[in-house]
C-alpha cells in the first residue's frame, strides 16, 4: 500500500472516540424516542433536572451543571417556558439575574421523565454485570480527566 493511501486511510470502526459516540447513540435512542411523547428533548430533559432536581436557578449554574454552552440553556429554558414547564422571574437584588423555577405541570413532567430515564438507564446496563458497570464508569472517567475544557456533570 503506498504512503498516500495509507495518509489518507482511517480505520473509523475501532477508534475509541467512534465507539464511544456509536454507543452513546445507542443508549439515548430510547429514550429520547420516549421523552418526545411528553415534548421534550434530552437538552430540556436535562435542563428540567437541574432545575426541579437539583435547584438551580440561575442559567449560569444550569449551563455549568449540564454541560452545556449558556446559549444553548438559553434556548431550552425559551422551550420550557414556552410549553409552561417553567417560570423564569427577574433576581430581586440585580434585575439583569433570572430565577428559573418548575410550574406544576413542569413537576408533573419531570416526574414522568425521570420514570423514563430510570427506565432506560436499567435497559442500557442490563447486560453488564455490577462490576462492570464499575469499571466502565471508572474507564469513562478517565477519559474525561484527560479534556482541557471539561463540560461540567451531566
Amino acid at each position: 500500500m503506498s504512503l498516500l493511501i495509507m495518509s489518507l486511510t482511517y480505520d473509523l470502526h475501532s477508534a475509541l472516540g467512534y465507539q464511544l459516540s456509536l454507543t452513546a447513540r445507542h443508549v439515548e435512542r430510547r429514550f429520547e424516542t420516549e421523552l418526545q411523547h411528553l415534548g421534550l428533548s434530552r437538552i430540556t430533559w436535562c435542563v428540567a433536572l437541574a432545575v426541579g432536581g437539583h435547584a438551580l436557578g440561575h442559567p449560569s449554574d444550569i449551563a455549568k451543571f449540564v454541560g452545556l454552552e449558556r446559549s444553548a440553556v438559553s434556548r431550552a429554558l425559551r422551550r420550557l417556558q414556552r410549553d409552561g414547564l417553567i417560570t423564569r422571574a427577574r433576581g430581586k437584588s440585580d434585575a439583569r439575574t433570572r430565577l428559573v423555577r418548575l410550574t406544576p405541570a413542569g413537576e408533573t413532567v419531570l416526574e414522568q421523565a425521570n420514570a423514563l430515564a430510570r427506565s432506560a438507564r436499567r435497559h442500557s446496563e442490563s447486560c453488564l454485570s455490577e462490576v462492570e458497570r464499575q469499571q466502565l464508569r471508572t474507564i469513562l472517567e478517565k477519559l474525561q480527566s484527560l479534556d482541557e475544557y471539561p463540560l461540567g456533570k451531566l
